[in-house]
């Protein structure tokens, strides 16, 4: 008779079949582990994720063509501020522009109805990153992410299910490798985790800002006005979106939990999308908290609609464990090399002295959602050392009134500004400029404070990757606690 600890004991065969596996190299716990990743699972939800995809971003730029953004962003603005590194990134002519977003509206579409799927994502990803590298004051996380999003549907068989190249390939082949759901869910899990983290901080939590600066601009509201302008109400909306954030993956992820869970999702990002302009990112990240569903939760509603026939398991071909090759060890590191990528940039910030709401160094894809609100009064005084004549300067001599408030408050932007001020002063004869600023910012409803050093000539430093000691420290002061029309001085103490 055996007791429960022997019967626990690897048989025989069991520790025959783990040596041979230690004698080809492949420890056990790997084995487990790729078997895992490679488990052949039903395909329909990353095709319902790609059609969602498709469908919000083909609706979503047509929107954004009528409503005139094309000669907001591209036609109007005389100059366009770059990102370091693509500065060589050219805008179109007015007809081009519109070429361009007409063909990334069919790109679209394509994804939404699996045509071609891979080479339309692939040239999607090209032609949307392009244009969101035209101009840095365009820069919305959101985009970011379809930019990535779209980069991983040129990675994943997204195809292989309710798309027209499954159709034009007459398979029925309705299984997907498991870690390709891992992945998109990795990549959405990293967009809500960062998001959260960004929210652990005294502004968002301890003075509830910028909440209460944005909720107090909306007393009118119709309804629900009146309840904005109590002080608890940013408070609660803080705290609520902080813990949303940090723990909706967790319960998506948890099948007891998922539909109160996707429940909060529907309610919370509704709820954004009428307080906030914050374009798609609302839309999209609904569609996307699906992928923690089970892989096959868009069949099930279709099936009893009596609008798809029940799919015999059996009859999918199924897949073992993937053999790997010197090419499959490639692509696998890629993988790897991606999603370490994706958690170390949004923490580069922490590599920085300050805060990253002020300087901004680690700000941009990060996830820092809807964090900070800045505004901010910039003069440049520019002078030749030679003649000793000096000239201030705005910054709406370059800039659209759009651009000019983006670029306010995002020290490497000021110091673009100052840049182009020098440029012009050469092209007028001035051998050598100095160009200082005077940027008075308030971060989250806080007194105005100077950003730029006043005393550097900006003319002389070059943008990068390093610490900008031309930075002046955040102001320690806390923010200002906003009813109404009336600024109050929240106690450092306070809450």
């Amino acid at each position: 008779m055996t007791d429960a600890r022997s019967a626990a004991l690897p048989t025989g065969a069991e520790r025959a079949h783990r040596s041979a596996q230690r004698a080809r190299g492949q420890d056990p716990v790997l084995h487990r582990i790729e078997r895992r990743l490679w488990k052949p699972v039903d395909a329909a939800s990353l095709a319902a994720f790609r059609i969602l995809f498709g469908t919000i971003l083909a609706g979503g730029i047509i929107r954004f063509v009528l409503q005139g953004w094309v000669e907001v962003l591209y036609v109007e603005p005389r100059i366009f501020l770059k990102y370091l590194g693509f500065e060589w990134v050219a805008v179109w002519p007015r007809w081009g522009m519109y070429a361009h977003y007409a063909a990334l509206a069919a790109l679209a579409a394509c994804i939404a109805v699996g045509y071609r799927t891979r080479w339309a994502a692939a040239l999607f990803f090209l032609g949307f990153t392009y244009v969101e590298l035209m101009d840095v004051t365009n820069y919305l996380n959101h985009h970011y992410l379809v930019s990535l999003v779209a980069l991983l549907l040129v990675i994943v068989p997204s195809e292989r299910v309710w798309s027209i190249d499954a159709r034009r390939a007459g398979h029925r082949d309705a299984t997907i490798p498991a870690w390709c759901l891992y992945l998109v869910r990795f990549q959405v899990a990293v967009v809500y985790f960062s998001a959260g983290l960004a929210k652990l901080g005294s502004d968002w939590l301890l003075h509830a800002q910028p909440l209460g600066i944005w909720f107090a601009a909306r007393t009118e509201t119709p309804i629900i006005g009146p309840w904005l302008g109590e002080s608890w109400v940013p408070f609660a909306a803080s705290w609520a979106g902080f813990l949303f954030d940090s723990t909706i993956v967790v319960f998506l992820s948890m099948r007891r939990t998922r539909p109160f869970a996707y429940a909060f999702v529907l309610v919370f990002h509704s709820l954004t999308h009428v307080f906030f302009d914050i374009g798609l990112f609302p839309f999209l990240m609904t569609a996307f908290a699906t992928i923690f569903f089970e892989p096959d939760w868009p069949r099930r509603p279709l099936t009893r609609l009596g609008l798809l026939q029940a799919r015999d398991a059996d009859a999918a071909p199924q897949r073992g464990v993937s053999s790997w090759s010197p090419v499959s060890s490639a692509a696998a590191a890629a993988l790897v090399l991606y999603c370490i990528t994706q958690v170390v940039v949004p923490l580069r910030h922490f590599a920085y002295p300050g805060d990253v709401l002020w300087n901004e160094q680690g700000m941009r894809w990060a996830w820092k959602v809807m964090v900070r609100e800045k505004n901010g009064s910039i003069t440049y005084h520019a002078r030749d050392p030679e003649s000793g004549r000096t000239w201030q300067v705005t910054p709406t001599r370059y800039l659209t009134w759009r651009q000019a408030n983006e670029m306010a408050g995002q020290p490497d932007l000021i110091l673009q500004i100052a840049h182009h001020v020098a440029a012009e002063l050469r092209e007028r004869g001035v051998a050598r400029p100095e160009v200082r600023a005077e940027a008075w910012v308030s971060l989250n409803g806080r007194r105005s404070s100077l950003m730029i050093d006043p005393t550097v000539n900006l003319a002389a430093i070059d943008d990068g990757i390093g610490i900008a000691d031309w930075i002046l420290p955040a102001p320690t002061d806390p923010p200002l606690a906003i009813h109404g029309d009336r600024d109050v001085r929240v106690a450092a103490d306070h809450h």
